[in-house]
């Protein structure tokens, strides 16, 4: 016999994940909008949300994140997360692939790579767990910053210089402006020969329920196999991973959305 679900817990998440940022206010008809909660059971929910701390309500009877919210995300690394429920789907997807598979998180605006997984059969790949590298030179990075808000992106842009680490490295603000447009339309990235001299890398976004890129994968090989064709089929099997990895670390979100 299955175990039933409680109703009220899933619709409880459903209004926490509804706030669009940590500093978002929203009416109770706005979450109520947002859920397709009737606005007498998105006020009862609201109300017991703001008793335990995981929401705050201004003199507006607005709401936004609270405290509670704000410790564990501090608490809880999402690239432990993936690691956890994903190591599966990313250990057969370097098999697949035969080479290097990387889990990245941007972390004071540089990536971190919080996972690795296959081994490189035609070019070494320099890259350790914990290590962090240029976000603006790598496909993770690059990721990471189109998810990036509008002004935490133009707060990284303003950061500092862009070094060039090989020849073909963006090093100016407009370049880099114009290749995150196009990472964000075409929904992955590409690294070529931008860090390394002898390695490519294609980058996909993983997001939460609601969009937001929350961490990025991507698959690392020699520069001489980047080409049209190979870069749109590695970019094929990235993303498929990155919608696997989403359903395992938001399994009842994802199952509400369909």
């Amino acid at each position: 016999m299955a175990t039933p679900k409680n109703q009220s817990v899933q619709k409880a998440f459903a209004l926490l994940r509804s706030f669009r940022g940590a500093e978002e206010w929203v009416s109770n008809a706005e979450l109520s909008r947002r859920t397709n909660l009737s606005q007498a059971s998105a006020h009862r929910l609201m109300k017991t949300l703001e008793e335990i701390g995981a929401v705050v309500r201004d003199k507006r009877g607005c709401y936004r994140p609270g405290m509670v919210l704000a410790a564990l995300s501090r608490d809880i690394a999402i690239g432990d997360l993936i690691r956890a429920t994903s190591e599966d789907v990313l250990t057969a997807l370097a098999r697949r692939l035969n080479g290097v598979v990387h889990v990245g998180v941007l972390d004071d605006d540089m990536v971190t790579y919080a996972a690795r997984y296959g081994e490189a059969a035609r070019v070494p790949i320099p890259s350790r767990v914990g290590v962090q590298q240029e976000a603006y030179c790598s496909a993770l990075g690059k990721v990471l910053l189109a998810g990036l808000p509008a002004q935490r992106f133009d707060d990284f842009l303003h950061g500092g210089d862009l070094i060039a680490l090989t020849k073909q490295t963006i090093t100016t603000m407009g370049d880099l402006k114009s290749e995150i447009t196009s990472v964000r339309a075409r929904g992955y990235a590409v690294d070529n020969r931008e860090a390394f001299q002898t390695i490519c890398c294609i980058g996909a976004p993983v997001r939460d329920p609601t969009g937001n890129i929350v961490a990025a994968i991507s698959f690392a090989d020699t520069a001489d196999n980047l080409c049209t064709t190979w870069e749109e089929e590695i970019a094929g099997h990235l993303t498929a991973t990155a919608r696997a990895i989403t359903g395992k670390i938001f399994p009842a979100a994802v199952r509400l959305a369909h």
